[in-house]
């Protein structure tokens, strides 16, 4: 018997029938010609968060985003006008990077008046203008209105920035209903961030599909919890409270994640004494948004009072996870290679107001180090087993649901893409 009720189809998964129910075919992993057609299909025509409007809140500041699966770098600026923009990286005059530091290949952050290219010196405005040419007379019928920097198509949703390189519909448009059930949250009141960044030999894909599903976490996590908790769990096992499929998004809603526990014994002795844990901290901040009844409509759907956390998967490559207590975390995953990719992971707390708040906040951004670590060693074990080809179907249960939809949407891009491409 299922511990929470399942739709009247008779499953989460058969309630959305274009999905199937047969194995999933994970060549989609492991084929260097697909992930250059995933490239092509997917992040050069998609709408990628970049990051916050946090990192850059004032004229001037920026900071350099590099996308490999784009084949491009970019800088993400604030203008004078307070605008946020995103350019090319590139200097107009003979293609050099524009804002890099000591290694070309490295995001750099910092604030200036204008960019200087440091090869021959071309100054560009905040806004992209070309102002400068270094012997400007040696050169021919040069209108520096014809050489400014290249804009990328750049918005702003909730204070999260987007960048797309290739728009077909305008951010609003493509984040849909997903987005809108989630804005009112108090994102901008969380700005004590913790940042962990990685390169994980492994598919972005089988990354995703590591947090797109919790029936993994009572085997796999089994040491975030004292024995006897861990034992309980793994008997338990995983049912999510809901999930629901936002094409090409899709969220997850679960239970978990009590502050405080009902039973302290449930966990470490750290945990009790700091009142924090992998869930966070215990106390919810005092933020006008944060209390239950308050949230988003688009938060906790089943309104169920076990309630602990969601996870909203925004296509590709963009994780936003909240937790009951009242803090959030985002994911990134970004491909460099059909077998690697660049995984990130901001914590996002409201600022503490004394050392007791500070280190809640420490401990669980540390707890959640040690739990991504977990995943991403075992996705580099599938990686490796997976690309022998010995098998290459994988039957997928009512609880990875999200899996099943995020290679059915990339299999559907891709596919789209090569009709076009044959036309």
């Amino acid at each position: 018997m299922p511990h929470f009720a399942k739709p009247p189809a008779g499953s989460w998964t058969e309630q959305y029938p274009d999905l199937g129910t047969a194995p999933v075919d994970y060549t989609d992993s492991i084929d260097p010609g697909f992930y250059e057609d995933e490239r092509n299909a997917i992040f050069r025509r998609t709408w990628l968060n970049v990051g916050r409007v946090e990192r850059i809140p004032r004229t001037g500041n920026y900071f350099t985003k590099e996308l490999a699966a784009a084949g491009t770098s970019l800088i993400i600026v604030r203008g004078a006008d307070k605008k946020v923009r995103a350019f090319h990286n590139v200097c107009r005059h003979r293609g050099n990077k524009l804002v890099w530091n000591d290694y070309p290949n490295e995001e750099v952050s910092g604030t200036c008046r204008q960019f200087t290219c440091k090869y021959h010196a071309w100054r560009y405005s905040l806004e992209g203008e070309l102002t400068f040419v270094q012997q400007e007379g040696e050169f021919f019928d040069l209108d520096k209105k014809d050489f400014g920097l290249k804009e990328v198509a750049c918005d702003v949703w909730e204070g999260f920035i987007f960048v797309n390189l290739d728009p077909q519909e305008t951010l609003t448009e493509y984040l849909g209903d997903m987005a809108k059930g989630l804005e009112g949250y108090p994102f901008h009141e969380m700005t004590e961030v913790y940042t962990y960044k990685a390169e994980i030999g492994s598919n972005w894909k089988l990354f995703i599909d590591a947090f797109a599903e919790f029936y993994h976490a009572p085997v796999l996590h089994q040491k975030q919890a004292t024995k006897d908790e861990a034992d309980k769990l793994l008997g338990y096992g995983f049912e999510a409270l809901h999930y629901q499929l936002f094409s090409p998004h899709s969220m997850i809603s679960s239970w978990g994640g009590m502050a405080p526990p009902k039973d302290p014994s449930m966990v470490k002795p750290i945990e009790r004494v700091l009142r924090s844990g992998l869930f966070g901290p215990w106390d919810r901040p005092d933020v006008d948004g944060l209390e239950p009844a308050q949230l988003p409509v688009g938060i906790n759907p089943a309104k169920h009072r076990a309630w602990g956390t969601d996870s909203f998967e925004f296509f590709p490559n963009f994780t936003l996870l909240f937790w009951a207590p009242g803090w959030y975390l985002t994911y990134h995953y970004w491909p460099t290679a059909v077998d690697r990719h660049i995984f990130e992971a901001n914590l996002y707390f409201v600022p503490p107001k004394n050392a007791r708040e500070r280190l809640a906040q420490e401990l669980a951004a540390v707890t959640f180090k040690e739990y991504a670590l977990q995943d991403a060693n075992t996705l580099e074990a599938t990686q490796t087993m997976i690309a022998t080809r010995t098998v290459t179907e994988f039957p997928l249960c009512d609880q990875e649901l999200l899996l099943r939809h995020l290679h059915k949407v990339v299999a559907d891009k891709v596919e789209e893409y090569r009709d076009a491409a044959a036309r």
